[in-house]
């Protein structure tokens, strides 16, 4: 199984989301690391993703190839992330086939009705133990 792990700026939470994945899965899965900048891409390679690629071409040409996306919600918003979301990578993640897991954290003027505030590492567990575990087990 593939799981792409797409964030920008700092690569923050998609280092977090990383060391989590390869704490629960290990080896069992291949993870992509896709930034939106090249800070982003290296901070997540040093939480020890499989592989990764920084830009717009990278993010558009190989959502498509992947079995899972995960990311903050902010990856299918044109112009999130201070911009740094380009309308042709909103679009590529939107339309991939992949199965999308959006973690809602924003720094965007956008509210998730329904959706209480709750911090990064429990969205992660929850992430893994509702949704990927079951995803894993099914393909291998």
């Amino acid at each position: 199984m593939r799981i792409c792990v797409i964030d920008g700026q700092g690569g923050g939470i998609g280092s977090v989301i990383i060391k989590k994945l390869k704490e629960a899965f290990e080896e069992s899965v291949e993870i992509l690391a896709l930034g939106t900048n090249a800070i982003a891409t290296a901070q997540m390679l040093k939480a020890r993703a499989n592989k990764g690629a920084s830009g717009e071409n990278a993010i558009v040409r190989t959502v498509g190839r992947v079995d899972v996306i995960v990311g903050p919600i902010g990856i299918v918003m044109a112009h999130a992330m201070m911009g740094e979301v380009t309308p042709m990578m909103a679009e590529a993640v939107a339309a991939s086939p992949a199965r999308k897991f959006l973690i809602p954290l924003s720094q965007e003027e956008v509210e998730i009705v329904g959706v209480p505030p709750t911090p990064l590492p429990p969205l992660i567990e929850m992430l893994i133990e509702r949704y990927l575990k079951e995803l894993v087990e099914k393909h291998v």
